[in-house]
């Protein structure tokens, strides 16, 4: 597992904060983070097969257990989109790793359900982009960054600043793709969420076409969980409004840091 460990402290007391990113792009996704977050000791994470790490073809508990071993212990950790599903399997696998969870723009089931009603991705749409895979890789997830800024004031330059980023590493095989859509397609943790009980921060974006903040009526609601819905953000909060999402996540971080 490929993880970039950035801090000015050295001092075995700086918390450890391990960010792990969403589908189709890497860890340089967060650069915009890396100042604010200077005083920890922050762990940014190539999910396997995405960026500079070694694909890992098994299913997401493999992941999970594969992470957990590779990062400290005892660390707040933020997963983006489905990086966030698969930090919540952490937190419920490996609960050891997990001092403090925050998802951001994540959903414990990305795929839309009948029944019972579940808003999300509908499966047409999934199954668009296993098809367009086959036929242009670069396209497809140029285009799912496109509609990760969907929604926001900023759109334009939010998809420019994100494949800047993106693109200084290298795009990942259309089988880690097509892995991460099975994923997003398949895996449900919603049965499972009352078993976390460590303090969690929920990010939304109300504007957001993927992960539909109306979700949260549907999601546990208890004391050691907070939600925070930027109004005007999309699928990509800290990209669109930087300044608007870390003045929601620093204070919880200092209040879980502890």
């Amino acid at each position: 597992m490929t993880h970039t460990e950035m801090t000015h402290e050295n001092s075995p007391d700086v918390i450890d904060i391990v960010l792990l990113h969403g589908w189709g792009v890497n860890s340089a996704v967060f650069q915009p983070l890396q100042t604010a977050l200077s005083e920890y000791r922050v762990h940014y994470v190539d999910l396997p097969g995405f960026g500079d790490s070694q694909a890992n073809s098994d299913n997401i508990e493999a992941w999970a257990a594969a992470l957990a071993q590779a990062l400290p212990e005892n660390a707040i950790w933020l997963g983006w989109s489905l990086g966030g599903l698969v930090a919540t399997q952490i937190a419920l696998n490996h609960p050891q790793s997990v001092k403090a969870l925050i998802t951001v723009a994540s959903s414990p089931c990305f795929m839309a359900q009948e029944q019972p009603q579940w808003p999300g991705i509908a499966p047409a749409v999934l199954r668009q982009f296993h098809q367009q895979l086959n036929v242009n890789l670069a396209k497809t997830v140029e285009r799912f960054l496109a509609i990760q800024a969907m929604g926001s004031d900023s759109a334009k330059e939010d998809i420019v600043a994100i494949k800047k980023l993106v693109l200084a590493k290298p795009l990942p095989s259309q089988a880690v793709l097509d892995q991460g859509l099975d994923m997003l397609k398949e895996v449900d943790l919603r049965p499972q969420l009352n078993d976390i009980d460590q303090p969690w921060l929920r990010i939304w974006g109300k504007c957001d076409a993927l992960v539909p903040r109306t979700i949260i009526r549907q999601l546990p609601q208890a004391s050691n969980i907070t939600d925070i819905v930027h109004n005007k953000a999309s699928h990509a909060p800290f990209i669109s409004h930087p300044q608007a999402f870390l003045d929601g996540l620093l204070p919880w971080i200092k209040k879980h840091q502890i």
